[in-house]
This record gives C-alpha cells, sequence and structure tokens, in this order.
C-alpha cells in the first residue's frame, strides 16, 4: 500500500500548491505607478460630461427620486441577477456611509482596477470592466465632479449572495479573464475620429457592453458577439441587439443620435424600460459625444442576435 500512501501525499501536495497557486493569481492588483502619475487635480465641469455619460445616477440614485433628488447618491437599488441580489452601494460624499473619505487614487483604483481601498475586490455588477478602458485624466476628472455631490448618510443594504459567489477573492481570477483596458473592437487606420471618440464613449465611460453583449457561464461579456443583444440579467426579457444587424438596422446615424437625445426613434415610438434611464443620461452629453456614439454603433461589426429567438404567446 506504500504506492496508495504516495499518491494521497502527491495529491495533497499538488492541491496545497493548486491553493496556493489560485491564492496568489486571486490577489486584487492596484494601479501602477506610471498610471498614478497620470492622475492630477481635475476639472468638475469636464467631469460632469464624464458622469452622465457613466450613467452613475441609473444605479446610484435612491430608488424613485427625481430631479436634482437623483444626484443624492444614496445606493440601495437591488439587482437581482442569475448570481444574486447585488445592491449598488452608496458613492455620495459623506465620509462614513459613501466614499467622501477617498483619495483620487482610491476612487482610481476603483474605476480602472476594480478594488477597495481597502484593497478588496469589487463585483462586476460594478462595470469596471468597461470602466477599464478610460483615460485617468477623465477619471480624475470624475472624480473632482462627484466631489460637487451632496453627502448622504446611510449605508446601502449588503449584496445577497450564496456560495461560491459570496467570495470576493475568487474575482481576481475573473479579473484575469476579463478585465483589459484594451478597446473590443479593432479598426483600421484611417478611422475617422468620431468614430474613436465614439468608441471610447461606448466601450468605457458608456459601459453599453454590459447590457447588450450576451455573456458566457461565469458572466464575461462574449465580445466576439459584441453589442449583438443578450436576455437581460434581471426578469425574462433581452437587451436589444445594437449593431447594424439588430433593431437599428434601418436607422441613419442621425436617427440615433436624435434617439439618444430626444428618446423618439425614426417611427415615432419612445424609449421604454431600463433604456429610459439611458437615454435621460445620453441627453445630457454634447450633439458631438453623441453623433460619436451614432457613428460607432454604425461601424461595429454586424451580429445576429445574441440571445434565443422569443416563443410567440400561446
Amino acid at each position: 500500500m506504500a504506492w496508495l500512501k504516495k499518491l494521497v501525499g502527491a495529491v495533497i501536495v499538488l492541491g496545497g500548491a493548486g491553493a496556493v497557486a489560485g491564492w496568489a493569481l486571486s490577489a486584487p492588483i492596484r494601479l501602477d505607478a506610471a498610471t498614478v502619475a497620470q492622475l492630477r487635480p481635475g476639472d468638475a465641469s469636464k467631469g460632469k460630461r464624464i458622469f452622465y455619460a457613466g450613467g452613475c445616477t441609473s444605479c446610484h440614485a435612491k430608488p424613485g427620486s427625481k430631479g436634482d433628488a437623483r444626484l443624492e447618491l444614496a445606493g440601495g437599488l437591488e439587482l437581482k441577477t442569475p448570481f444574486g441580489t447585488f445592491v449598488p452601494p452608496n458613492i455620495s460624499q459623506d465620509r462614513k456611509d459613501g466614499i467622501g473619505a477617498w483619495s483620487e487614487e482610491d476612487f482610481a483604483n476603483a474605476m480602472l482596477k476594480g478594488v477597495s481601498p481597502s484593497g478588496e475586490n469589487f463585483y462586476p455588477a460594478f462595470p469596471y470592466a468597461s470602466y477599464a478602458r478610460m483615460k485617468p485624466a477623465d477619471v480624475a476628472d470624475l472624480y473632482a465632479f462627484m466631489k460637487t455631490l451632496p453627502a448622504v448618510a446611510g449605508k446601502a443594504p449588503d449584496h445577497k449572495l450564496s456560495f461560491p459567489f459570496n467570495i470576493r477573492r475568487g474575482i481576481g481570477l475573473w479579473k484575469r479573464l476579463y478585465l483589459s483596458p484594451e478597446p473590443v473592437i479593432a479598426l483600421p487606420a484611417g478611422t475617422p475620429d468620431k468614430v474613436l471618440a465614439g468608441r471610447y464613449l461606448v466601450e468605457g465611460a458608456g459601459h453599453c457592453g454590459e447590457c447588450h453583449t450576451p455573456r458566457d457561464i461565469a458572466g464575461g461579456a462574449k465580445n466576439a458577439e459584441w453589442l449583438a443583444g443578450a436576455v437581460a440579467a434581471e426578469g425574462s426579457g433581452v437587451v436589444p441587439n445594437i449593431t447594424p444587424q439588430g433593431g437599428t438596422k434601418g436607422w441613419s446615424e442621425a436617427d440615433i443620435a436624435n434617439y439618444l437625445e430626444t428618446g423618439f426613434t425614426p417611427d415615432f415610438d419612445s424609449v421604454g424600460g431600463a433604456m429610459v434611464d439611458v437615454q435621460r443620461n445620453m441627453a445630457q452629453l454634447t450633439a458631438d459625444d453623441r453623433a460619436a456614439i451614432a457613428a460607432y454603433l454604425k461601424a461595429v461589426p454586424p451580429h445576429p442576435n445574441g440571445y434565443p429567438a422569443r416563443k410567440p404567446a400561446s
């Protein structure tokens, strides 16, 4: 039975080595010194544009709030997903319950690396997998704008997640697969600046792919089907295909830009569902920004719908 003891010993050693490797690979990774050096005192007026491009109010405003109250970023909205219920936190300027005590570097690590000031991995329900493509200067501007918003006391409830999704450390392994600052769509040399600007807004701060791209079993975006539409993370609906082969196939760039500004389609239908909040944010951008987004959406590769065909009503 000596061989059996050796086998068991080998399994224990390999298992231990695997655990050590997994622990090392899942460690939160902060920004490198070169990126931190690109941070600077931000411009709040420029940061306001990034704030609305990023749709911060959509998840972090008090549920049901209207008007200026939407700038009270107390969190608390419940996002029910197959992985459990995520609750966006308080990101107001309250120093105890929000992010008022965060430094600019803390904020940049959260946005670009998904790492908290205490060194924990954030869950990617916070769309840092998209924000990772943002320029440090834009993150600094956003931080400056956030500093102008009100402090709101009160912590949002904790996430409600079951094992193994309640183990934050494991998110470090997920990041190694899905977190990259590189653009999703490689555009050819000579691509117009307007399209490049649209790519930056859509793939980065706008994080459109977080909802409009199908996901694999681990919750990572299937970038080979970029913007092809997806089963909604919540409920049984679908998020539409917005590639040139999708629901906006017959729309011109002007049609898309007008929809983002007014909420009306070329057929005079109006925006609905979760897109209401998104369109409200897009309306705060400049006309040039909306035109750039439209130009990019017309330039991305066409794909068939990234979700199963819906069954006809019985």
